[in-house]
């Protein structure tokens, strides 16, 4: 392929629970030029990334001059797999003002147990005036407890997007004390509920580090390419922002990945109204684009359960994906997920001594569940890392986990080791490898990347298991045809309730269109969505044509469609929004709330065109801060009167939004 001074090229990234991927655009001949993927290295990202990025260059027909490289962008379900899955580092929650109902009300006690709380009188009311003092001291001896215990901190302080001086002031204490990172509450929403904001700053807190190592993986595939170009993050809106801004806010990554599908989908079908579906690893993730716009959720985004306040696409995620662990419920049933294991067809292929091991777990009868189970630290890691917050067993047993995989029953013999052993999967500092659907896939010769032999044997362990005998050929099909078609009813169950308006239950109608029966008594029943679905993702192939069968509906599989995300990520746009609010009195006394320090002015008029300024300037500052060229500004404004009110001088209250969005310094 033959380069100019004029040709300009992006790469796209996408760093999922399994593969990254990469893909090379020529983004003003709308084409791709090259794609490839690799396995994702959670302990060294930047082996992983380095090589796809490093592939998919060498699949070009001639080397591109990597001066000609104008952009390299990154989405990632990093963030997305860490909630799910419960996983993060450990942190220190400070909360400012709070009184019992609201530190019950935040749920951060019962989804976190043992996190270190601390209380601190303060805070502001609505006003954004002072209501007590911040008890420094009080927050100074706390630190010297725990700041050893935890790698970060999140901060909330009551009516904090009215006046956030008291988290400020906890940052600087934070700082002035310790090297660890602090999240505020006030800098990841501007929403009054305090409590879902200290949740999100949890939330954030927990995962800088994970964003942080992203940020510097890419980097470094990057140096070692002699790419110099702008790096830029996929934020949960599907909108970009520079890489090291967005470092600090990794919460806005989550749902980065299916909004980068979406934008991804979009580019490669040409359509406009769609529904998404991105099948991966660790999730399966349904987005809709309406008139060529993703669907945003304004409530927050919702993951694994949580309602979060960041602004991203409406999204249903579930822990569901090829890699999805395979579990057996008290009467046998076949239930998929949440939790991501290694294939044990991948760990065959990586491994070939798995093969002898789960050999010689067939030739014994003991074992029972904790065979066909096995532990190893993740990818790319060298072990012997330092990791805050761990008991004396969980650190005892984690210096004996290394690079290869162990059998789980032989380490954690006791269920005290067992205990330490979850709880350190939990904190994502190991990985276990276990029977999936993409091993049964390999059984059925509906998948051939990794090793049939290793899946064939877990598949016999895990059969015997619960049939309590050895299985024949046949009914070890008919087992791994079972966790099929159980994948493929969860993916098309999940698929309608989010084509509904409203939340809908399960019911016998459903189920008799998931399950594939399509009858109920002498009822024929049939549920399909009106537009087709986009299915994307690397295992959609295996699944999707029969989800298409059970719902009567067009399945549109596009060229590349397995990199997805990769696509969407180098096909964005930077945008920024920022909100401020006028609140009338109804005496004549306006205040004008956000983007800094409240203001009163005693004119309606001029608290609107005092708030406008403030919005635009705010998102205009935003968006070039993220590496926006020239952005452009799009304002709205919605106004709520007092009765009988004639004119802006009457205003009760006002939400002013500014939105900045331009095309990325390339």
């Amino acid at each position: 392929m033959a380069t100019s001074e004029s040709q300009s090229f992006l790469i796209g990234i996408d760093t999922g629970g399994t593969y990254t991927d990469a893909a090379i655009i020529d983004q003003g001949q709308h084409r791709i030029l090259a794609s490839a993927k690799s396995l994702t290295t959670k302990g060294d990202l930047s082996i992983g990334v380095g090589a796809a990025m490093r592939d998919a260059l060498s699949l070009c027909a001639n080397d591109i001059d990597p001066q000609l490289i104008k952009m390299v962008s990154v989405s990632t379900t990093l963030a997305t797999n860490a909630v799910v899955e419960g996983h993060g580092s450990a942190v220190g929650v400070i909360l400012i003002g709070f009184d019992d109902g609201m530190v019950e009300k935040t749920g951060i006690a019962k989804a976190f147990p043992g996190i270190p709380i601390i209380r601190l009188r303060g805070g502001h009311d609505h006003n954004g005036e002072e209501r007590e003092p911040l008890d420094v001291a009080g927050l100074q001896k706390a630190l010297s407890e725990v700041a050893n215990q935890v790698s970060a901190f999140a901060v909330a302080s009551t009516f904090a997007v009215r006046n956030p001086g008291h988290e400020n002031r906890v940052r600087e204490v934070i700082a002035s004390l310790t090297d660890k990172p602090t999240t505020l509450s006030s800098e990841i929403s501007s929403s009054l509920d305090a409590p879902r904001r200290a949740l999100t700053a949890v939330l954030n807190a927990r995962l800088i580090s994970r964003i942080t190592q992203l940020v510097g993986a890419v980097r470094t595939a990057m140096t070692e390419l002699d790419i110099d170009c702008p790096l830029m993050i996929v934020k949960g809106d599907g909108s970009l922002a520079n890489a090291d801004a967005v470092a600090a806010r990794p919460i806005e990554t989550v749902l980065s990945g299916p909004a980068a599908s979406v934008i991804g989908a979009k580019w490669l079908s040409g359509l406009d109204d769609f529904i998404m579906s991105d099948m991966g690893g660790t999730t399966t993730d349904i987005g809709i684009l309406e008139a060529g716009r993703p669907r945003v959720a304004e409530q927050g985004a919702e993951v694994g359960g949580w309602r979060t306040m960041v602004r991203a696409i409406d999204v249903k995620t579930i822990g569901l994906g090829g890699d999805s662990e395979v579990h057996f419920g008290l009467n046998g049933e076949v239930t998929i997920g949440p939790q991501r294991a290694v294939p044990i067809s991948l760990l065959g292929q990586r491994y070939p001594e798995i093969i002898a091991m789960l050999e010689s777990q067939l030739a014994d009868n003991e074992g029972g569940s904790l065979n066909g189970r096995f532990v190893l630290l993740p990818f790319g890691a060298k072990g012997n890392a330092e990791v805050a917050g761990l008991s004396a067993r969980e650190a005892e047993l984690l210096s004996l986990i290394g690079e290869r995989p162990q059998s789980y029953r032989k380490l954690a013999s006791s269920s005290g080791a067992q205990r330490a052993v979850v709880a350190l999967r939990k904190k994502g500092l190991i990985q276990f490898g276990a029977f999936t659907p993409s091993d049964a896939a390999h059984v059925l010769g509906m998948q051939a990347n990794w090793s049939q032999e290793a899946a064939v044997l877990a598949g016999k362990l895990l059969s015997r298991f619960r049939d309590m005998k050895m299985p024949t050929e046949e009914r070890l099909q008919e087992f791994c045809r079972m966790i099929w078609h159980r994948t493929v009813s969860d993916t098309t169950r999940v698929i309608l309730q989010a084509s509904f308006d409203e939340r809908i239950m399960n019911t016998p109608l459903l189920d008799a269109v998931c399950d594939g029966k399509g009858q109920n008594g002498l009822v024929k029943i049939s549920l399909s969505p009106q537009v087709p679905i986009v299915a994307v993702g690397g295992p959609v192939q295996v699944y999707y044509p029969e989800v298409g069968r059970r719902l009567g509906a067009e399945i549109v599989f596009t060229p590349h469609c397995d990199v997805a995300n990769a696509v969407g990520a180098a096909a964005g746009l930077v945008a920024h929004q920022v909100d401020v609010h006028v609140e009338g009195d109804g005496n004549g006394v306006f205040r004008i709330l956000g983007a800094g320090q409240a203001q009163i002015v005693g004119s309606g008029i001029t608290a609107l065109a005092l708030a406008k300024r403030k919005a635009e300037e705010g998102a205009l500052a935003l968006a070039i801060a993220n590496g926006a060229y020239e952005p452009r500004i799009l304002i709205s404004v919605k106004k709520h009167y007092l009765p009988d009110a004639s004119s802006d001088e009457g205003l009760l209250s006002a939400l002013v939004s500014a939105e900045a969005t331009g095309r990325p310094h390339r």
